[in-house]
């Protein structure tokens, strides 16, 4: 009986087996470029991948099933899967999506939704003359006709040549490495037309071909990304240390670049896992606020899901959301980096199509500039008004990839023209655009940290969108918008954009609470030990608290921000936990009036024109209840952010512990974000498994 047992379920094994395919293959745009960042979907199911940067996807699915293909600005595209494993597809582009839009108040609609009066805004209209305003003024860039602009040392437009160094050739991503190269390391260099270069390296040079030949001749990439180093918090004893302060993060540019790496199977830096970023991605069930605060508080205690011997704190922020229209007027200079490093498709061409997409958002009493800056920097858009979008659009149109990298410079320039402009009582604020690989001018980050924190007493605000991979300046980027009062966010396909631009646009946008830091006191009649999860480069002294000049974060219209604590109660033996002396001067007895009490939040914050702190206290009593599944879902991605970063307290868990607990906390997940996540650690997984086979 057993052994039938045993052949039935093996056989039930088998057959489940063979009902599933492994499906690959390539996503290209029209032209037959790849297209990373395209989201592949068994039809009817959850199971998903993305594609990585060469386009390339691999999926298992039921045999039969119906692989969906889409991407925004481009038309769904529906397969039947039959007999081939290797599905290879071209998507059209939406000229609708994002070249006709309809325009009602101050949001996008589909037409067939929209009722009343509207205005149709068709973005095919002739192109504006751009070239007089960048005529002399930006080094290392020439105009051929009205507004085509040339990469002086490539002589291509925005389709990027095929590089051949030292007999290698050069993926696409790295171009911007290649061409950063200089003439003293250059023995020799060949450009070849699209006919000489197809019959020498096929398909892949259908636009030129650049042979170039070193000086030592054994060129390899050597990526050139930096990340601001970080030590994870440890263990504080609360008799000694019962006090913890930070300012809040509302940045998110850690995830999506977490994602870029995996998507691109490729390894990620241990700096580059900022744990904050990653938690603060998603969206929580967090209560609207109801009183005179501009944001509410929420706190919930639970087991920790690694550790028997602890429990987890989750303290959350929820920012006020403002309707459209009772946001302020905004003055809004665009500050693009149209340096040679910014010719990568996954740079420019993706920033052109992103920030057309906050176009689309704009309303008639807004405002926009465009400053744009290579070897010098230039304005190529005085102030616009936000139903001129025509202009606005054809301005980015004509931007194209050349020359050095005047940063700052160009921050300058845009700050100058934002002052010029400034609205009072509006929304003033530079959206700086680059890959952050500034070489002209100021370029360190301690200069670049100088010059942001002068220009801020203006009251004009700062965010910054990083692009790109191979020369990506994180710690640099960050440093600008942490300083500048603004947040900082990666975008590594249209879908982030969208994101940004369109389902938080108020929060990116329009800050409704700065300088806001958090001081938490645990009560020792009830903690022994505590640690911060993340926020390693936003702790605060404790005495930087109350001072009001101390700069801390923004928090922007409906953003959320979580915080989690790792704590160790009294009487419990843990070997995180480390004893201290006994001190001789210090009484570190705890106070029993406060028996009921697990600890006490404070929160400081200023209006976005004022200078004097309003302080919030929230108190969290000693109770510990079942997770819920938004917490075990910020549990998941706090763990993942630890195991990434080879933490020393999680102890052995894996990456299907956090797939489990990402399942179970998954919830209604309309938009996907988290599904996507579960993919990305199943990624990883399978990583692992094949990397150690």
């Amino acid at each position: 009986m057993k052994n039938a047992t045993f052949l039935f379920f093996l056989f039930s094994s088998m057959l489940l087996s063979s009902q599933q395919v492994k499906i690959s293959g390539t996503v290209s745009d029209h032209v037959g470029d790849p297209m990373p960042g395209v989201n592949v979907m068994e039809k009817g199911t959850t199971n998903g991948t993305q594609t990585d940067f060469d386009g390339h996807y691999a999926i298992i699915v039921s045999e039969g099933a119906e692989l969906s293909f889409s991407y925004i600005g481009c038309k769904n595209l529906t397969v039947k899967i039959r007999e081939s494993v290797v599905v290879n597809v071209s998507l059209e582009e939406d000229l609708q999506i994002l070249e006709e839009v309809v325009v009602s108040g101050y949001s996008i609609q589909k037409r067939r939704h929209v009722t009343g009066s509207v205005a149709m805004v068709n973005m095919q209209s002739p192109k504006s003359n751009i070239s007089r305003a960048l005529q002399g003024k930006v080094s290392g860039v020439q105009i051929r006709g009205v507004g085509t602009v040339e990469n002086k040392n490539v002589g291509t437009k925005v389709n990027s040549p095929l590089y051949i160094v030292d007999g290698v050739p050069i993926e696409k991503q790295y171009n911007s490495i290649v061409q950063s190269l200089k003439s003293e390391d250059i023995d020799s260099r060949k450009e070849m037309n699209t006919t000489e270069a197809q019959n020498l390296y096929g398909q892949n040079a259908k636009h030129g071909c650049i042979v170039i030949h070193t000086v030592k001749g054994n060129y390899a990439i050597e990526e050139d990304e930096n990340y601001a180093q970080i030590t994870e918090n440890q263990f504080q004893n609360v008799a000694v240390n019962p006090l913890s302060t930070f300012s809040i993060d509302v940045d998110k540019a850690a995830y999506s670049n977490i994602r870029r790496f995996i998507n691109n199977g490729r390894n990620i830096p241990v700096d580059a896992v900022k744990i904050e970023e990653m938690i603060n991605y998603f969206d929580y069930d967090y209560q609207q606020p109801t009183d005179k605060h501009p944001f509410s508080v929420n706190t919930e205690v639970a087991q920790t899901p690694w550790n028997l011997d602890t429990k987890l704190v989750r303290i959350g922020l929820q920012g006020k959301e403002y309707l459209n229209e009772e946001l302020p007027v905004s003055n809004l200079i665009f500050l693009i980096d149209v340096s040679g490093s910014m010719s990568a498709g996954n740079k420019l061409p993706l920033l052109k199509s992103a920030f057309k997409l906050l176009v689309n958002q704009l309303r008639e009493k807004d405002r926009v500039s465009i400053v744009v800056y290579a070897g010098a920097a230039g304005v190529v858009l005085e102030p616009t008004s936000g139903n001129n979008k025509e202009n606005i659009m054809s301005a980015l149109n004509n931007l194209e990839a050349c020359g050095s990298t005047a940063g700052g410079e160009g921050i300058q320039l845009a700050y100058k023209l934002a002052e010029k402009h400034f609205k009072k009582n509006g929304n003033n604020r530079v959206i700086l655009a680059t890959d952050g690989d500034f070489n002209v001018g100021l370029s360190s980050d301690k200069d670049m940290e100088d010059l942001i924190i002068e220009k801020r007493q203006s009251g004009v605000f700062l965010s910054v969108l990083g692009f790109g991979m191979g020369n990506y300046m994180d710690s640099k980027l960050e440093t600008l918008a942490d300083k500048g009062n603004g947040n900082h966010g990666y975008i590594d396909t249209m879908q982030e954009a969208q994101k940004l631009f369109g389902k938080e646009f108020g929060g990116t946008l329009f800050t409704i609470a700065k300088d806001v830091k958090l001081q938490v006191e645990f009560n020792p009649a009830k903690v022994k030990s505590y640690r911060l999860i993340g926020y390693e480069n936003r702790l605060l002294a404790d005495e930087d608290f109350i001072y009001d000049t101390k700069d801390a974060g923004e928090l922007g219209s409906g953003h959320k921000v979580t915080a989690l604590y790792e704590i160790i109660g009294t009487g419990v033996t843990s070997a995180y936990d480390k004893e201290i002396p006994a001190l001789k001067y210090t009484n570190t007895s705890s106070n029993t009036g406060f028996s009921d009490e697990l600890f006490t939040v404070k929160f400081r914050y200023k209006k976005p024109d004022g200078n004097k702190s309003i302080e919030l206290v929230h108190v969290h009593n000693a109770n510990t209840q079942e997770m819920s599944k938004d917490f075990q879902f910020t549990a998941a991605v706090a763990l993942f952010g630890q195991q990434l970063r080879k933490s020393a307290f999680i102890n052995k868990t894996t990456f299907n512990d956090v797939i489990e607990l990402a399942e179970n906390g998954r919830g209604q997940d309309k938009n996907g974000y988290r599904a996507e996540f579960i993919r990305l650690v199943k990624n990883m997984n399978e990583k692992l498994v094949t990397d150690n086979y």
